[in-house]
């Protein structure tokens, strides 16, 4: 990569990682802000209490999740585009996070990310942090909220 690149790499994974795992405040906003936009018929108020129901994610997971967005990112995309991403400007900031968004719910993603939890919850199945715990609750609100989804769509 060259080191324009690197740059560039460096700071996505920081946007990201700034708005999703900066504090709990970020983070549920970030994920009330995406509930209210990616669901049809959820309110604010819903959103935001859908949101205090997720657990947090380990930012280890939320990290490489974001270098492997960044690194797809300058795969795809013409360099002059994510530069001008990349401004530093709150607008497209923003367009970054969307754009993140849309990349974990891919199918590729959505299969990594269920990878990537089920390992989490593996490793930490002899540990009493709760880890596997966690793991199968995301996993299985995902699921309900993907059911729920498909049933308002129908």
């Amino acid at each position: 990569m060259s080191d324009e690149a690197l740059r560039l790499h460096a700071h996505i994974r920081a946007v990201v990682l700034a708005r999703f795992c900066r504090d709990e405040a970020s983070r549920a906003e970030a994920l009330s802000d995406y509930l209210a936009v990616s669901c049809p018929g959820v309110g604010a108020e819903s959103a935001k209490q859908l949101a205090a129901l997720v657990p947090p994610v380990l930012p280890k997971l939320y990290a490489g999740w974001a270098a492997m967005f960044a690194d797809r990112l300058l795969e795809t995309v013409p360099i002059e585009q994510i530069q001008h991403l990349c401004d530093g400007s709150r607008e497209n900031e923003t367009s970054l996070l969307l754009a993140f968004l849309m990349y974990l719910e891919s199918e590729t993603m959505e299969r990594r990310m269920a990878e990537d939890l089920a390992a989490y919850g593996l490793e930490r199945s002899s540990e009493d942090d709760g880890g596997s715990l966690v793991a199968d609750y995301i996993r299985a609100r995902v699921a309900r909220f993907r059911q729920n989804l498909g049933e308002k769509l129908q």
